[in-house]
C-alpha cells in the first residue's frame, strides 16, 4: 500500500495513479494538488480515477470548533491501524487569509500517524478553487479510493452549511459534541438530526457528560420515538479522544451503521444521491464560470446600462444573458 517511494515528478494522471497504487505517497499528494487547483488537469485526473473508484467506505467527522474532532480522528485511525487497515484522512482546514491555503492545524494534531506508511493525511483549504469543496472533496476522495485505500475519513472545520455539504459526501457521518452542550441541542436539532448517523460526546471525563447524553437521547426520542423500528437511530458514544477511550466503541458503531446500510440496500441509494448532488454542483460551477466570462463582455455592460436606465428589468436582462450561454462549449 502506502510508502515513501521515490518517483519521477510525473504530471500524467495515469502514471501518477499507478504510482500511488504502488505505494508512492508523493504521487498521491500530487494528484490531490492537481484536484485542488482545478481546471482541465483536474478533469483529466477525474477521468482516470473515476473508473477505479467506488470501493472505499467514507466516514465524515464534524462538530463545533474545539470539540476535539482532530484528536478523535487520530484515535479512530489508531483503532483502524491496530486492525491492520490502511486509511486516508482529508482534514478540511480553515483557509489562510493570506494565501487561501489550509492552515494545517489538523495535521499537527494527528502527528501520531504522520510517519505511518499505512496512513495518508491531507489538509484541504475551505476556499480557493472552482466550485469549492463541494467539487474538490469528492474528487480527492476518488483519488484515495482509486489508490486502493479502503477507508477514508473526512474531518471538517465545524458545524455550518459547508460542513453539512462535506459530510453529505460520507457514508457514515459522526457528529461530535462536548459536555455542557445541552441548551444548544434545541437550537441545532434540525441540522444535526439530518446529518448525524452517530453522536459522540467527546471529553466525556468532564462534568456534564451525563446531562449531555440525556439531552441527546431526549432529542433522539422526539425524532425517532414513533419511527419504524428498522430505521437507523443514531447511537450516542462517549469518548475521551486524548486517551483513546471510547474509540473502539465508536468504530463498532460505525461498523453497525455500515452493516445497516448494506443490509437494507441503502448504501447504493445514499451514494446515488451524493452523485446526483455532485453532478448538480458541477453543472452549476460550469454555468457560473461561463456567466463570469459573459459578465466581462461588452454585451453584459450594455444590458447592465439598460437596467440602470430602467429600459430593461433585471430578470429580462438575465434571461437574455442566459440565452447567450446556449451554444457555449462545455
Amino acid at each position: 500500500m502506502l510508502g515513501a517511494v521515490a518517483s519521477p515528478r510525473s504530471t500524467d494522471p495515469a502514471e501518477l495513479i499507478e504510482q500511488a497504487r504502488g505505494g508512492d505517497r508523493a504521487a498521491l499528494a500530487r494528484l490531490i494538488s492537481i484536484i485542488e487547483r482545478g481546471g482541465p488537469p483536474a478533469r483529466a485526473v477525474s477521468r482516470v480515477t473515476h473508473p477505479r473508484s467506488g470501493h472505499a467506505y467514507t466516514i465524515g467527522i464534524t462538530g463545533a470548533p474545539g470539540a476535539g474532532k482532530s484528536t478523535l480522528t487520530n484515535a479512530l485511525v489508531t483503532v483502524l491501524r491496530a486492525g491492520g487497515d490502511h486509511v486516508g484522512v482529508l482534514a478540511i482546514d480553515p483557509s489562510s487569509p493570506f494565501t487561501g491555503g489550509a492552515i494545517l492545524g489538523d495535521r499537527v494534531r494527528m502527528g501520531d500517524h504522520a510517519l505511518d506508511d499505512g496512513v495518508f493525511i491531507r489538509s484541504m483549504a475551505t476556499r480557493g478553487h472552482l466550485g469549492g469543496l463541494a467539487l474538490a472533496t469528492p474528487e480527492a476522495m476518488r483519488v484515495l479510493d482509486a489508490a486502493g485505500l479502503p477507508w477514508i475519513i473526512i474531518e471538517t472545520v465545524g458545524v455550518g452549511q459547508v460542513e453539512v455539504e462535506i459530510t453529505g459526501s460520507a457514508d457514515t457521518t459522526v457528529v461530535v459534541v462536548n459536555p455542557g452542550w445541552g441548551d444548544a441541542v434545541q437550537a441545532n436539532k434540525a441540522g444535526l438530526m439530518e446529518i448525524a448517523d452517530v453522536f459522540v460526546i467527546n471529553k466525556a471525563d468532564r462534568p456534564g457528560a451525563e446531562d449531555t447524553r440525556h439531552d441527546l437521547e431526549q432529542m433522539l426520542e422526539l425524532g425517532f420515538g414513533g419511527a419504524d423500528p428498522s430505521q437507523w437511530r443514531p447511537p450516542v458514544i462517549a469518548t475521551v479522544a486524548s486517551t483513546g477511550e471510547g474509540a473502539a466503541e465508536l468504530w463498532q458503531a460505525i461498523g453497525r451503521h455500515r452493516a445497516h446500510l448494506i443490509e437494507r440496500d441503502l448504501l447504493v441509494s445514499r451514494r446515488t444521491a451524493r452523485l446526483t448532488d455532485e453532478l448538480q454542483h458541477i453543472v452549476a460551477a460550469k454555468l457560473l464560470e461561463r456567466a463570469r466570462a459573459l459578465a466581462a463582455g461588452a454585451r453584459f455592460d450594455r444590458l447592465r446600462d439598460d437596467v440602470l436606465a430602467r429600459r430593461l428589468d433585471p430578470w429580462s436582462a438575465a434571461e437574455l444573458l442566459l440565452g447567450d450561454l446556449h451554444g457555449g462549449d462545455s
